[in-house]
């Protein structure tokens, strides 16, 4: 079952020298599929297609403390074992970890 991760933080939160993702990358193996940091919301583009225009807006759709500062897809044979790797990331610590199953 595919798992998509997405790695929220607080931008005024900074992570300790003990934060290594490529450990974590590590440990989690070929269950995690592919990964990768995003920019900052700073460089975010959000639009919404109506009417036959586009709306275009600078920065993200959700005003919130916490963004978006990575995504990972993981590979798991169910939800327990999505959330035992997902627990592991180091970002766990100090920020959230959303996970979401995939359709199909």
């Amino acid at each position: 079952m595919k798992f998509l991760m997405w790695v929220c933080v607080d931008p005024e939160l900074v992570g300790t020298a003990e934060d290594k993702p490529q450990d974590w990358v590590a440990e989690a193996g070929e269950r995690r599929l592919e990964g990768h940091r995003l920019r900052p919301v700073s460089d975010a583009t959000t639009l919404w297609p109506r009417d036959g225009g586009t709306f275009v807006s600078d920065g993200p759709f959700a005003e919130t403390k916490e963004q978006i500062a990575g995504y990972d897809i993981l590979e798991c044979a169910d939800l327990a074992e999505a959330i035992d790797v997902a627990a592991a990331h180091p970002v766990a610590r100090f920020g959230a970890i959303e996970l979401r199953p995939v359709w199909g």
